[in-house]
């Protein structure tokens, strides 16, 4: 084998289709792009989700539901969360950058303290909200509950 004889597999070199270049090049008259209609015209191209003239899915289906603009998501925290805090690092008031962190939340997030759990430490909670049974919970040991 020397460099003079070297040529690539068989089938895997394909001539390039030269469209529109006259009756000659097997691809004249219509250039592959069949007869008439807005296809073949240059300048042609398909709207997003049209379906060739059939009522396309997007107008098939029903409008539905509703979303709020304006609401707020909170991350859930709840007071048995508090507590292991509260235990295990000692901590008398657990706010925001306490629970953030602890890598309970993000920095972005908005915090609500829910009442799954118990709580025994005596801590100041200060929080974005906080549900009813939290604040009984919290406040049934002398803690106080602080919204931001």
């Amino acid at each position: 084998m020397e460099l003079h004889n070297l040529k690539p597999a068989s089938g895997s070199i394909h001539k390039n289709k030269r469209i529109g270049r006259g009756t000659g090049s097997g691809h004249g008259g219509t250039a592959t792009r069949g007869n008439k209609g807005a296809q073949s015209r240059s300048g042609y191209s398909k709207k997003i989700g049209f379906e060739g003239g059939q009522m396309p899915l997007q107008r098939r289906l029903p409008k539905f539901g509703f979303k709020n603009r304006f609401r707020k998501e909170y991350k859930p925290i709840n007071i048995d969360v508090l507590q292991t805090l509260a235990d295990k690092h000692g901590i008398a008031s657990i706010d925001v950058q306490t629970l953030i962190d602890a890598g309970f939340i993000s920095k972005n997030d908005l915090v609500k303290i829910l009442g799954n759990g118990t709580l025994t430490a005596k801590v100041e909670v200060k929080a974005h909200a906080f549900s009813k049974k939290a604040v009984e919970a919290i406040e049934a040991v002398q803690g106080t509950a602080v919204k931001l």
